[in-house]
């Protein structure tokens, strides 16, 4: 039984409360964020008591989703139904952002209305709610991934998709009554999430691909939607890998509503979508990399004078010459007791600073072009410097991501939509892959 839901910024900024039940003060708010700024560590744990009030939380977005309630309900309820609200405001407002539930906060009460009833959760469906929801969402533009139109992300054209416009991938779902007019589109996404660690010498240690198929449909109905993957697509590690170009995946796993009645012969999912999103598969690859890393790194570190050391880093971008790595950042761990730090860039756009709090310096390259390498010299004062301490640079960490690129090389090869849909519809694929942990020692 939930007593209030609130949404706060990160600042502590009252965005959205709801009292469902009258049990608390709405001075609850101002406990929780209290409470939550003043625990040490990026992670402060999920559930938290002040007095007989329970607080649960997630955080999205740099947003505090909370519930509170004075009974004992099952915590992994509330964390789901609080998840469940956060992806029905991205899919409702476009983008889940301070901006977004600012601009749409009538938006957001008329969901809570629907969604609870005197503290009691009745649905968080989006193809019940999207009957009863009567207020038009206000769009903003989020700064993702999916809006740099500059950089191409979106994929080379297919027999049956095309480049997606730079806002389509955060337009709100259409309510029942605002179909008409609307666009009809669907987006199929495929997202890997990448695992390497890497020697000194560029040896490849450990590598996992994490990735999955994820839709986002506009469309105001549709009975089937098929999904052609890759033909020569081998799941399993048994089957036989190097002899051709076949992607291989060790294991995938498909979503309840996912027919796979011609997946085994022609590697085609079958699927009746809903507006909103949607993972219909995930797969995953182990201790196999069948592309070259991303990046390889030169490393070399030198004490210099009596306290100071000297980093210097020279990092390669080992992607095809026309594609370009986003949001590259490398964060070397320095020895403690650092205080200063200057550095030698090799062009303007980047940045670099020391966080001594963490004990590392942080490194950010806001776009890397495949086959380009760039260096870095960085020298760190860290008073009474030993030998002993030059240990305690390193391992490096990167993360970065690669729009219009996937590791294990998943294709979408067509997207077919029956029955046919009235008027002009539109289909868009995507891909894109995300450093998960990239660590070179």
């Amino acid at each position: 039984m939930i007593s209030q839901i609130f949404i706060l910024s990160s600042k502590g900024d009252h965005l959205i409360y709801k009292d469902f039940r009258g049990e608390a003060s709405k001075d609850s708010i101002n406990v929780f964020y209290e409470m939550v700024t003043a625990l040490s560590g990026d992670q402060p744990p999920v559930v938290m008591t002040h007095k007989d009030l329970h607080f649960i939380h997630i955080r999205q977005g740099g947003l505090y989703l909370v519930a509170s309630t004075k009974t004992n309900p099952s915590p992994f309820t509330i964390i789901e139904f609080l998840n469940r609200l956060a992806a029905l405001t991205k899919d409702y407002c476009g983008s889940l952002s301070e901006k977004s539930v600012r601009m749409n906060f009538a938006l957001i009460y008329e969901l809570l209305d629907e969604m609870v009833d005197f503290g009691y959760i009745q649905t968080t469906s989006t193809d019940m709610l999207k009957n009863f929801i009567q207020t038009e969402a206000v769009t903003s533009k989020p700064f993702s991934l999916f809006d740099l139109s500059n950089v191409g992300l979106f994929g080379a054209e297919t027999q049956q998709s095309k480049v997606a416009p730079s806002v389509a991938a955060s337009r709100p779902i259409m309510s029942s009554r605002g179909e008409q007019g609307g666009k009809n589109e669907i987006f199929v996404d495929v997202i890997e999430r990448l695992s390497v660690v890497m020697g000194s010498k560029g040896v490849l240690m450990k590598a996992d691909i994490q990735g999955e198929i994820r839709i986002k449909c506009f469309l105001p109905s549709c009975s089937e939607m098929r999904i052609g993957l890759n033909e020569e697509l081998n799941i399993g590690k048994s089957q036989l890998k190097g002899y051709s170009s076949a992607v291989c995946v060790d294991e995938c796993r498909f979503h309840q509503a996912v027919n796979l009645d011609e997946f085994d012969t022609f590697r085609i999912l079958k699927v009746c979508p809903s507006q909103g999103e949607q993972t219909v598969m995930q797969y995953q690859l182990c201790d196999e990399l069948p592309c070259p890393p991303p990046f390889q790194l030169f490393p070399s570190v030198e004490k210099d004078y009596v306290n100071r050391v000297l980093i210097f880093l020279k990092l390669r971008c080992d992607l095809p010459p026309k594609s370009t790595a986003l949001n590259v950042s490398v964060t070397v761990p320095v020895p403690k007791g650092a205080i200063s730090m200057s550095q030698e860039l090799s062009s303007p756009d980047q940045t670099a600073e020391l966080q001594p709090k963490n004990k590392a310096l942080l490194w950010e390259i806001p776009r890397f072009p495949g086959g380009a390498q760039l260096s870095a010299l960085f020298k760190v004062d860290v008073p009474g410097l030993s030998s002993a301490s030059l240990l305690e640079v390193g391992p490096v960490s990167m993360s970065f991501e690669l729009p219009k690129q996937t590791c294990t090389g998943l294709q979408i090869r067509f997207l077919r939509l029956s029955p046919t849909q009235t008027g002009l519809s539109q289909r868009w694929v995507r891909y894109v892959t995300h450093s998960d942990s990239y660590t070179i020692h």
